[in-house]
């Protein structure tokens, strides 16, 4: 089952990356960005990279802009999955990416600081849908939620729209190639910091 879905996975990247030129490219930028967050199962930075790969890589903010916009949107979809469908169409998104374990990781998480969990989820390769339908179930402050996601979503597309910016070519993709962990180390670096000043 597993092995079918990272298949599906790929092929849906493929399809995606076929998208990135034409005058269509933001639209289906936006769309992948906003059912990314609760249902669809490739990230939007295999487009966004892609798109900036091409001659729009002097568009690269605007395009930072269009992916965090439909992330956040689309984080705000998988809340209201989780608020409002979650014994229907959550557990089967659950379900579907085996996420059983992750959901009771989530939850403490939440309990502990909701808002550093969101950012985390909305930075690094977390999957983000875990943590929008998680907000809606646990009814986390949707203020807290928005913030959150803006901040990590934003963080995380915008740096890439810069590397892709300023540096382009074959250093960007060497970089992008690592930006998952760096993100990870940021994350890492920026909670204990928090946990040497709060706690």
């Amino acid at each position: 089952m597993r092995q079918r879905l990272q298949t599906i996975k790929d092929s849906l990247g493929a399809w995606a990356v076929r998208h990135a030129e034409g005058k269509n490219a933001k639209w289906w930028l936006f769309g992948v960005s906003f059912a990314e967050s609760s249902f669809f199962p490739v990230p939007p930075d295999v487009l966004l990279v892609a798109i900036l790969m091409t001659r729009e890589r002097l568009r690269a903010f605007f395009y930072a802009a269009v992916t965090t916009l439909g992330s956040v949107l689309g984080g705000l979809f998988g809340y209201a999955i989780g608020y409002f469908l979650f014994q229907t169409v959550g557990v089967w998104v659950v379900n579907t990416y085996h996420l059983e374990t992750q959901m009771v990781t989530v939850q403490k998480l939440f309990s502990d600081n909701a808002f550093f969990a969101i950012f985390t989820a909305a930075f690094t390769p977390i999957p983000y849908k875990i943590f929008t339908i998680a907000g809606g179930l646990f009814g986390i402050s949707i203020p807290v939620f928005i913030v959150a996601s803006i901040f990590g979503r934003g963080l995380r597309f915008f740096t890439i729209a810069t590397i892709m910016r300023y540096v382009g070519g074959h250093i960007a993709r060497m970089v992008y190639k690592y930006f998952n962990l760096i993100s990870i180390i940021v994350v890492v670096f920026i909670g204990a910091l928090l946990y040497a000043f709060f706690y």
